[in-house]
């Protein structure tokens, strides 16, 4: 197994945090992961990206030219990255904010109102947690458990009042994307 995973959006979308948690939880699986962070030139309201490799094998490079997974936040990420998916990899798609379809037939898209489910859980500031369940939801990659459990080791103690919300996130994200 070998998934190549590129998380996409502007600054201020957790797109950071879905990459260090989805690979600490991998991690914390015994699988060998990287995590490239990449802010753009403003932090809040700029672009960022973050690449995530997660193997069962050696990792030769932490750099993705070609993810087999991509979640795209916001519009220009998804017009910037749907071609470069591999074939028969996986777009999720944030339908809140981008309009349009994709062009791609080659490729699973997830088209996921995400920051309506993160509303229905209590905060729509937390749709990175809903596009990571349903990320999880459409491709099994590691344990729903892993994520959540794996939350409370990277959130400051100070913000551990906020894990019931986004393990609500989390499986409302992962119950679409089962679908």
């Amino acid at each position: 197994m070998r998934e190549e995973i590129l998380f996409a959006g502007f600054g201020g979308q957790g797109i950071m945090f879905m990459g260090k948690a989805i690979a600490y939880a991998a991690m914390n699986e015994g699988k060998q992961v990287t995590w490239i962070p990449s802010y753009g030139a403003e932090v809040r309201g700029g672009t960022a990206y973050s690449m995530v490799v997660i193997s069962d094998q050696a990792i030769a490079s932490p750099l993705i030219s070609e993810p087999t997974i991509c979640v795209a936040m916001n519009g220009p990420s998804f017009r910037k990255y749907e071609a470069k998916i591999k074939t028969n990899g996986l777009l999720v798609v944030n339908k809140s904010i981008i309009d349009g379809e994709a062009k791609r037939k080659d490729i699973e898209i997830l088209n996921i109102p995400i920051i309506e489910l993160a509303s229905e859980a209590g905060d729509h500031r937390i749709g990175n947690m809903v596009a990571l369940g349903a990320l999880l939801g459409k491709r099994k990659i590691i344990a729903l458990e892993s994520l959540i459990n794996g939350l409370k080791d990277i959130v400051s103690s100070t913000y551990h009042n906020l894990l019931p919300v986004n393990e609500k996130a989390i499986r409302k994200g992962f119950e679409y994307g089962s679908r």
